[in-house]
């Protein structure tokens, strides 16, 4: 068997991932998507086939003179090459030395003449040389000893069978076939009117592009023989143009195509700087900065428990884990906890084993009541349900690991202890999946060896342990530990108290909502299907665009890499023409909502309690804002009929309560007008004036009591708009006006409002010195990209950070008046509930006779939290389901 040669088409792969992949950043705000996207293609590449022959070819400097020496437009049809792509580029050649790959970039040479020639030498050596590429240009080189490999097709191997099969014509006539169409990416001119299935077509007719230059007559179409005739030198300008050239001179030492040892360390560290925390998992081994000996101890007998006990009752602070059975704490049962006070060291008692469920619960609930003691978890809510689930309670909880590194990295959603132990310690900790296994074959914590769990368990809380110390000095530095300390970590406990309480569903009414709008959804599916003349199903983007595109021949516009969208943006500009496009929008709709809601929602009841539980998280979202999960109340639309219904179906459980609603009222603008110090926009607050229409007034320069409708609908559209950075063309077209028109309207909303305009400039220029955005209580958000040379990415950036200080402050401000309105409700001992909260929303579940009692105490809570230059105002609803407030 020969040996392989692999050949990497490196600037084609890294340039086919620039434009393939959505952008992605480095923790310094370097561009990283086409490097991550060639890094994964060669990771594959080394999967499928383990090359021990293999270089990297590049473009070499000042690449393009050979062919531009006989035709300066070669190439010229190339935007300039994007600002961020030459550094991924050179990055990708420091991954290749890492990688042990050999890289060649010949001075004046294209990458695809330089491959060409190690094919042509390669075959010569007695090599199968693969070119590992998708540039159909070095097809022409394919022999029996040179093949194609495709990377973007599952690296597909080409022969000179498969050659002919995708392009219609064999390897030997490639170089006609573009000589006679053209090529548009690398601007070969080819003869005008000659595309690929005519090109093809002449070849197997006249079998060389010099044979059919040389009998023009005998082409059907007398435009096409004067083409012929006319551009003939155009043809064989082209035929060089397109002729890859396989005698460049290049290294040919053996060692240059040889794979050396990988340098694993620092491939890893490599890695780490970008954040590629995936590919790091994916090297394997261990590479744990001085892991040295652990100490990790399984305690399940007398003696060793009543040492454990009595050694962790004399420290300061310990780091504890729980090991259970589900991920819902709420239907989770205790299998065992672990516990650490020292580097390397851990402990694991197992409910399970020798000792029994009785005795280990008997022995760790006095030390958890221990105030003296501060304990703290990673995610710590979650083991605070699974301890209150056995009446067991923490006295102080005094850190959280997964909340200290929320809050030092808003901008990611890595925050488990897997991802924080690889990049803080280098440690690839054990996968829960190797003791529980997945899928099908999944079987609980409980099923496990209790040495295996033991293990894992006391991993667990070293590493937390561990976290602690590297996390707390920095929350303290940056100024971000009262955030931690006065905030986060009291709201745990709040939130742990609303999950338990749950929110009461009435199952029936929602099934029986379930039965109309099933019928609902037929009669919409009916009226489509009458306009579009045929049944098909509605939720299949492929059968619908065939529909829409082909059958109804509505001119389509926009395409993606798997045919004509039929996306919503799409389907809303249609629907000013077609109904069909307004019809099946309406679907869609109302399709999410029975199966995101209306029929799952009874499924999230807990048989036990009749109530759903939703989970809140405090580290996901990067402004601060609290995420509602399993499921999520927050986006039960609040406007449409459908959604009020499905608001209808949670009430009160018991009869004699009510649920009230305070929601904050423009709470964003209103810290607008205090962080800018706008004086129309302070006044307009402090005289208690509705907002969109002083607004209108303002900007239209009309009474307050003149402004239409219309006006105010387009000053609210403006209002909220540039609390989100919107540009003209975004308010275009939410207000379906033309963009200059929409450009006038924001220009004069900043003539009025001067200083909201100087506070977005700041906000903006601020965040570009100090990376990063900054909310009223410290909350700080990294703005990576608001440097990036790359437009879009910038533009986006630039958005978060004028939102980040109003949406961020919000969800402080309302944590804060969730933390004094519990406080006062457990003074008071009441038994009100606080069950929900939707963003800038608090809905409480209340005993009829507590109503005039909580009312005026959670207003006074959420209106007093913090002093603005304007007043906060909360309006406050009451009612006996959710929809009433």
């Amino acid at each position: 068997m020969k040996p392989k040669l692999f050949v990497l088409d490196v600037s084609g792969f890294i340039f086919r991932a620039y434009y393939a992949l959505p952008p992605m950043t480095s923790p310094k705000g370097e561009a990283t998507h086409a490097l991550f996207g060639f890094i994964r293609s060669v990771l594959k590449l080394f999967k499928d086939f383990s090359p021990e022959h293999i270089v990297a070819v590049f473009d070499g400097p000042d690449n393009k003179r050979q062919r531009t020496a006989i035709y300066e437009q070669y190439k010229a049809n190339r935007t300039q090459i994007a600002e961020d792509l030459p550094e991924q580029i050179e990055k990708g050649m420091d991954f290749c030395k890492l990688l042990g790959v050999e890289h060649l970039a010949v001075p004046g040479v294209e990458a695809d003449d330089t491959m060409g020639s190690i094919a042509k030498w390669g075959a010569g050596q007695g090599w199968e040389v693969y070119l590992c590429t998708s540039d159909k240009d070095l097809a022409q080189l394919v022999t029996d000893e040179v093949f194609l490999l495709n990377p973007w097709k599952e690296n597909l191997v080409i022969d000179a069978a498969k050659v002919e099969e995708i392009y219609g014509v064999p390897p030997a006539q490639i170089i006609d076939l573009l000589a006679i169409m053209g090529d548009s990416s690398d601007n070969i001119p080819g003869l005008k009117g000659f595309g690929p299935k005519t090109a093809v077509a002449l070849l197997k007719e006249f079998g060389s592009l010099e044979t059919l230059l040389a009998n023009p007559e005998k082409v059907k179409g007398q435009k096409k023989q004067e083409t012929l005739k006319e551009e003939a030198e155009i043809a064989r300008l082209s035929q060089r143009l397109a002729t890859i050239h396989t005698d460049v001179d290049f290294p040919k030492e053996k060692g240059v195509f040889s794979k050396r040892p990988t340098d694993l360390p620092s491939l890893r560290q490599f890695y780490l700087d970008f954040d590629f925390t995936s590919l790091v998992k994916e090297l394997g081994g261990d590479f744990s900065q001085e892991e040295g000996k652990v100490d990790y101890h399984l305690v399940d007998d007398e003696e060793a428990l009543d040492q454990l006990i009595e050694t962790l009752q004399n420290q300061k602070e310990i780091a504890f884990d729980t090991e259970t059975t589900h991920v819902r704490p709420l239907l989770a049962e205790l299998v065992g906890i672990g516990f650490s006070f020292r580097e390397k060291e851990g402990y694991y008692i197992p409910l399970n084993g020798k000792l029994g469920k009785e005795r280990v619960l008997e022995a760790i609930t006095p030390l958890f009541a221990n105030r003296e003691i501060g304990f703290f978890a990673h995610n710590a809510k979650y083991d605070l349900h699974i301890l209150a689930n056995y009446g067991i309670k923490v006295a102080n909880l005094c850190f959280d690991t997964i909340l200290a590194s929320y809050l030092l990295n808003s901008g990611t959603r890595r925050h488990s202890l897997d991802a924080l132990s690889l990049q803080y310690f280098g440690k690839v900790k054990t996968p829960i999946k190797d003791l529980i296994g997945s899928g099908k074959k999944e079987i609980t914590m409980d099923q496990v060896p209790i040495e295996k769990v033991s293990s894992y368990c006391s991993e667990d809380v070293d590493y937390t342990f561990r976290l602690k110390q590297v996390l707390a000095k920095p929350l303290e530095e940056r100024g971000l530990a009262p955030l931690l300390f006065d905030l986060e970590l009291p709201l745990t406990r709040i939130l742990a108290k609303m999950e338990r309480a749950g929110v009461y569903l009435n199952v029936e009414e929602l099934k029986e909502y379930a039965v109309e709008i099933n019928k609902e959804l037929r009669g919409r599916e009916k009226e489509i299907y009458e306009l579009a003349g045929e049944e098909f199903n509605i939720s299949s983007p492929k059968q619908l665009s065939h529909i829409l595109f082909e059958k109804m021949g509505i001119k389509p516009l926009k395409k993606t890499a798997t045919g004509l969208s039929t996306r919503a943006e799409v389907l809303e500009a249609l629907a000013l023409k077609y109904p069909i496009a307004e019809k099946i929008l309406s679907f869609r709709s109302l399709e999410k909502l029975r199966s995101t809601y209306i029929e799952s929602l009874p499924n999230e009841v807990n048989p036990e309690t009749k109530r759903v539980h939703p989970t809140y998280n405090q580290f996901v979202t990067a402004t601060g804002r609290l995420a509602c999960q399993d499921p999520n109340l927050q986006n039960i639309p609040v406007r449409t009929p459908q959604g009020r219904r499905i608001r209808e179906a949670f009430r009160p459980q018991k009869d004699g309560w009510s649920y009230l609603a305070a929601d904050y009222s423009q709470i964003e603008l209103r810290l607008m007008a205090h962080l800018s110090g706008d004086p129309s926009l302070i006044e307009a607050f402090q005289k208690g004036e509705d907002i969109h229409t002083s607004t209108a007034s303002l900007m239209f320069e009309i009474p307050l009591e003149k402004v239409t409708k219309e006006q105010r609908h387009h000053a609210k559209a403006i209002n909220f708009g540039i609390l989100y950075g919107q540009q003209a063309y975004g308010l275009s077209q939410e207000l379906k006006i033309p963009i200059d028109k929409a450009a006038t309207f924001i220009k004069n909303y900043f003539l009025r409002y001067p200083k909201v305009g100087e506070f977005i400039d700041q906000t903006i220029r601020e965040a570009k010195e100090s990376g990063k955005s900054v909310t009223i209580l410290g909350r700080e958000r990294e703005m990576p990209d608001i440097l990036s040379s790359n437009a879009i990415v910038r533009n986006a950036a630039e958005r978060l950070a004028i939102n980040t200080p109003l949406q961020g402050t919000a969800a402080d401000l309302i944590k804060e008046a969730m933390l004094r309105i519990d406080c006062e409700m457990e003074k008071r001992k009441l038994k009100s509930l606080m069950i929900l909260q939707i963003h800038d929303e608090l809905i409480f579940e209340v005993p009829d006779e507590e109503i005039d009692t909580l009312l005026p105490l959670v207003k006074q809570a959420m209106e007093g939290v913090y002093t603005l230059k304007v007043p906060l105002v909360v309006d406050v609803a009451i009612g006996k389901n959710w929809a009433e407030c």
